[in-house]
């Protein structure tokens, strides 16, 4: 299994440290909570609707690979700060089930990134915007579950920091169809954030490859 990268929030990386390029067009993709063990209280309500969306989310992740634009894993803290990225995944595709399935699907590549955080927000007490920083990213496409409650989170705290924030509404969800809508109509008309379907989302032109 691949073993995604992690950005300490300890300090600034040292100059070489991290073998990264700026984000292309300044975009970077945000997946929320999509790798998970499903053990927490109603998970057995979020978890079909996690399923449903895991297809398009890996399609929008394929189109931003291919235009270099660097995929963030934000996951839950629940190992009380003795998390780790790598074990999660094992332990997600050990419990098999629609679980493992959709881990399979999201699996990390090697040159992927991820943040653990302790609260709903991906930003608060991780070093996300220090990864942001150090990528150059200025706009944000924030994908997973729970759209209503993580996701939203995450994409308002964003909004806050001065990122651009798209929320594709066939790559998030909550754990009814009811309580999505609501928070789609809400991100169009309150919050200002766009909810453009993940196959409609512009990205920018792949970098030249050097020969």
């Amino acid at each position: 299994m691949a073993t995604a990268r992690r950005l300490s929030a300890s300090s600034s990386p040292p100059r070489g440290a991290l073998a990264v390029e700026a984000a292309n067009g300044g975009t970077a993709l945000l997946i929320v909570d999509m790798i998970s063990c499903w053990d927490f209280p109603d998970a057995d309500r979020l978890l079909p609707a996690a399923v449903a969306v895991a297809p398009a989310i890996a399609a929008l992740k394929r189109r931003c690979k291919a235009r270099d634009v660097p995929v963030i894993y934000a996951n839950d803290n629940r190992g009380r700060w003795r998390s780790d990225f790598s074990a999660l995944v094992d332990l997600s595709m050990a419990d098999g089930g629609p679980g493992a399935t959709v881990t399979a699907g999201l699996a990390p590549d090697h040159d992927d990134y991820f943040v653990l955080k302790p609260q709903q927000s991906a930003f608060v007490a991780t070093p996300l915007e220090q990864l942001l920083g150090v990528l150059k990213a200025r706009r944000l496409v924030v994908t997973g579950v729970a759209s209503d409650q993580c996701v939203l989170s995450t994409a308002s705290d964003a909004r806050m920091r001065g990122f651009e924030v798209v929320l594709p509404k066939d790559c998030t969800a909550t754990q009814t169809a009811r309580r999505h809508a609501m928070l789609l109509e809400q991100c169009d008309t309150v919050f200002g954030i766009a909810t453009t379907s993940g196959s409609r989302i512009r990205l920018p032109a792949g970098r030249a490859r050097k020969r």
